[in-house]
């Protein structure tokens, strides 16, 4: 370790010791006097460059401005010496900002500390990148800390900052990190450096947000790791902390899931679902450990919240109510609001959750001593509240309302206006409760909730006579506020007349509770008033001299707007108008059925959180109105009143070498087909043709190889259901890591159902193999294969997309026919409506010294599931066959074909008949697929 310097010491001393302002500022001008002309020696050494560059830090962090030493800063990263170069960096990532100039004066030396094999020095830079950020060092930086972050020769620590160095500057650009490079970045999460992985989630959750598509692979790769994680305990004993092991990392794990929505596969269903049983287990029960109880606590947090999200089962949503229930009484500030929130995110997805028995708890947490548990209880109650608590929950809210901190009064205001509105079975209590929340919550009243009630009471004729005589009780109080005053004059000057007649509403009575607020009004209500008063000169001939005198009197007003109401108005009452006045100021129409303003509001202020997860308070209907925003579609205006087994077979015999042993079947010709076309798809793995091919016709063999890696497959059908297993074999001669296997369904879930039974394991040693057991299900007619995308690291990422050999076909049974029959069922199907599809192709394999074409033909024809109608041709090539295609949502569909060769078999006809339109082109093109190469 480095000895102190002596002179920092003493001038921080000095500074403590100032007794006054005064006297501090005068050390420090003196010594940035004193420094600056240190910094004019050309000589000065880098120890004493290093000390005068801490001085500067501390006076700048002490709040003084520091305009100079920049580049002695500068120049002391281009220092060889560890101390000097971390000061260095320590003064650029302080003094400079990512919009300084001088930022590209340190570019250079930050790229060469990147790139140096010192990584201490490597370290210093990233953090000076990761500090300062911006622009400047995304565009000339960004490449050389992803190459630290993938490298297989960088230590942890190093890609562990090199991770949320990345994550600091994609916030800044996003553009640094394209969709190309996902599949390196998600491999991460199977490092066996948990500070490497935690880092990582880190910054795929933040990836995961903006591109989830690109991204998904990341979701099993997560179950898996959970699963190793809780079961297995694969955990190292330097990461337990306080026997909870990797909190932190189970934290961002569970998070991540929750980005995307509950997976349709079974297997990933399955699993994700005892980790989640397995994790409540471990951390329910309290621990007398502090900090084990922490730990515990933020992991269980977590999955409570991941449970909500993925809605695993009622019973276990009862224990989480329970768990949470108890925790709203703990003594912990944290552990209350913690409980407050997940209950409000529970109750935010479902109605069905008996959260309503804690009700009396949660009232009572609005008297909580920590606003933010009180804030958290609002939320709550907002979320819980339904037509059967409605009145005893907004009675509470608007008890609070009266003593709540101004901070959230205004949004208090807006959940309990939503509340009455959207609960309310009685239109007079609507009335009472909305102008009761006005006259409490006087100025935190926004326009959207007075307005909302102008619309309801405009909008109900039952409303409008009873809300004239509540208002004007409210109006006649000595404490009416200003918004008061705004519905009193919208309300009087269309409904007045209907409670004119009644004692103490009369005209001149309903103008005086109004004028007599006017002086203290703002502008704007004092022009609403006008317009009142115009209506009331429509409405009351005996209070005319009254309404003129008002609008005589603001000709001179100083506000413009007033003045030119005032004129405008005037003129509008005189007698030579009086045929027009009633046409104007006739009452207002209903206003058109629309979202609520105030739903709008509430919603778009959660809608714009950083974390894209975070869902909408409210009940369930809450939710299904939120998602209406989302989509910009007009919402309902609220109103007042078994598989092919689960054990696979084993894998295909194996020889020494790792070959899979053909069997009598895997010697037939090979083939090619041409690849997938959609620019939607990934590009599939150069030769994936020829083994493709060969596995169309058989039930096994290879399905790919290369130096580095072997897969088999297997596979086997019973009527509409398929089972493929992949067998993944190390032939590396090291380790293969991070292995994961994403489907691709270019058919669409609908049409082709494509699900997992297991994950493979992530890490295969040299001469072992894994296996991927796939379930295909034919819902309908599909024309696309399904693809395989399968990535692992041997040293770098590798990538590997294949098509699975699986066809319409597949999912077919021979039909034995005799020919009279097979004719019969040709004639009735016929070829009109596309019940008929022919193909003529070129056999591109052909070759003149093979004698093996005819019986080559009717093997593929059998392999197919084509049964062979013998008699039904008088030429011997041509191959005429039937059979029965198995769907398990459309039902069987009978397919008719008939195969051509010319003499030479050269060229082919294909024609294919078959009981519903979309079948015979896909069979056909699926038969020509085994010919073209």
């Amino acid at each position: 370790m480095s000895q102190p310097m002596k002179g920092l010491v003493r001038f921080i001393a000095d500074l403590r010791n100032a007794r006054a302002r005064d006297l501090e500022t005068k050390r420090v001008n003196q010594e940035l006097a004193n420094i600056r002309l240190k910094f004019k020696d050309a000589s000065l050494s880098g120890y004493q460059k290093k000390k005068y560059i801490c001085k500067l830090i501390y006076i700048y962090i002490l709040g003084y401005d520091v305009n100079f030493g920049h580049l002695e800063s500068i120049s002391l990263i281009s220092s060889n010496t560890f101390s000097e170069k971390q000061i260095g960096y320590l003064a650029v990532s302080v003094l400079l900002n990512e919009k300084s100039d001088m930022l590209h004066l340190v570019i250079n030396s930050i790229q060469k500390d990147l790139n140096d094999l010192n990584d201490y020095f490597t370290c210093l830079a990233l953090h000076c990148v990761a500090t300062v950020g911006g622009t400047t060092m995304c565009d000339a930086l960004a490449n050389d800390v992803f190459k630290l972050l993938i490298s297989p020769t960088s230590q942890d620590f190093v890609r562990k900052k090199a991770a949320l160095t990345v994550l600091r500057l994609y916030r800044k650009d996003p553009k640094i990190i394209p969709p190309s490079k996902a599949d390196r970045i998600v491999a991460l999460l199977d490092d066996t450096s948990f500070g490497v992985a935690t880092s990582a989630a880190s910054l795929v959750i933040a990836l995961v947000q903006d591109d989830p598509d690109s991204y998904k692979l990341s979701y099993s790769k997560v179950v898996r790791r959970l699963q190793q994680l809780v079961f297995d305990r694969a955990c190292p004993e330097e990461y337990l902390y306080y026997k909870v092991p990797v909190p932190w990392f189970f934290v961002k794990l569970f998070k991540l899931l929750q980005y995307y929505p509950p997976s349709t596969d079974e297997t990933v269903q399955i699993a994700i679902s005892k980790v989640i049983h397995k994790v409540i287990d471990l951390n329910a029960t309290p621990s007398k450990n502090v900090q084990q109880n922490n730990a515990q606590n933020a992991v269980l947090f977590e999955v409570i919240n991941l449970a909500i999200h993925l809605d695993i089962d009622p019973k276990l949503m009862e224990r989480i109510v329970n768990i949470l229930g108890q925790f709203l009484t703990a003594r912990e500030t944290n552990i209350r609001y913690l409980a407050l929130n997940a209950m409000a995110n529970l109750a935010a997805r479902y109605e069905h959750i008996p959260i309503g028995k804690y009700l009396i708890t949660v009232i009572q947490s609005l008297r909580d001593r920590d606003i933010s548990v009180r804030r958290k209880a609002i939320d709550l109650l907002y979320s819980i509240c339904n037509a059967d608590n409605v009145r005893v929950i907004v009675t509470e809210l608007l008890k609070y309302l009266q003593a709540a901190d101004f901070a959230i009064r205004s949004e208090m205001v807006i959940r309990i206006a939503i509340l009455v509105e959207k609960y309310a079975n009685e239109y007079q209590w609507y009335v009472d409760i909305s102008l009761n929340l006005i006259s409490i919550a006087g100025s935190h009243v926004s326009d959207e909730v007075w307005q909302r009630v102008v619309q309801i009471v405009v909008n109900n004729e039952s409303l409008q006579a009873y809300s004239v005589r509540t208002i004007m009780k409210y109006l006649k109080e000595p404490s009416c506020n200003e918004n008061m005053v705004k519905i009193g004059g919208y309300l009087l000057g269309e409904y007045g007349h209907l409670a004119a007649e009644e004692p103490g509403n009369s005209p001149i009575e309903q103008f005086l509770a109004l004028h007599d607020r006017f002086p203290s009004c703002s502008p704007f209500t004092k022009g609403l008033l006008l317009t009142t008063y115009i209506k009331f000169l429509n409405l009351f001939a005996e209070i005319r001299p009254q309404l003129l005198q008002v609008f005589e009197f603001h000709l001179t007003s100083i506000d413009s707007e007033l003045q030119q109401r005032a004129f405008e108005y005037l003129n509008m009452a005189k007698p030579e108008n009086a045929n027009i006045l009633p046409s104007i100021w006739d009452e207002m129409p209903p206003f058109p059925e629309r979202t609520s303003a105030l739903l709008t509001r509430l919603h778009s202020k959660h809608a714009r959180s950083e974390d894209k997860r975070v869902w909408m308070l409210g009940n369930h209907s809450s939710q299904q109105d939120k998602t209406a925003l989302d989509s910009q579609t007009k919402p309902e205006t609220p109103t007042l009143l078994s598989t092919l087994g689960d054990k696979p077979p084993p894998p295909p015999p194996m020889s020494r070498k790792g070959n899979v042993v053909p069997s009598a079947l895997t010697s037939q010709p090979t083939g090619a087909v041409n690849p997938n076309k959609d620019s939607n798809h990934p590009l599939l793995t150069s030769g994936w043709e020829r083994n493709f091919k060969k596995l169309l016709t058989t039930t096994e063999g290879i399905f790919y190889e290369d130096s580095l890696i072997q897969i088999g497959l297997r596979s086997e059908y019973r009527k509409h259901l398929g089972c493929v297993i992949l067998y993944f074999r190390n032939i590396s001669g090291s380790l293969l890591q991070s292995l994961s296997v994403e489907l691709i369904n270019p058919a669409g879930d609908d049409v082709l159902g494509v699900s997992t039974k297991n994950f493979p394991e992530s890490t295969v040693k040299d001469g072992m193999t894994t296996q991927q057991v796939i379930i295909v299900n034919a819902k309908q007619p599909f024309s696309e294969s399904p693809m395989i995308k399968i990535t692992y690291m041997a040293g770098t990422l590798k990538v590997i997309t294949l098509k699975l050999p699986v066809i319409l076909e597949k999912y077919m049974d021979p039909a034995v026919l005799t020919a009279e029959d097979y004719f019969k069922k040709w004639a009735l199907i016929g070829n009109e409506g596309g019940l008929e599809a022919q193909k003529i192709f070129k056999n591109v394999s052909y070759s003149s010294s093979d004698t093996q074409r005819p019986t080559d033909d009717r093997r593929n024809f059998a392999a197919l599931n084509y049964s062979n109608v013998k008699n039904a041709d008088p030429n011997p090539n041509n191959l005429v066959g039937a059979s029965i295609l198995h769907t398990s949502d459309g039902g069987s569909f009978g397919c008719l074909v008939r195969l051509e060769p010319d003499p030479n078999h050269v060229n082919y006809r294909i024609t294919v008949r078959a009981t519903d339109k979309r079948i015979p082109a896909i069979l056909a093109k699926n038969i020509s697929l085994l010919y073209q190469l």
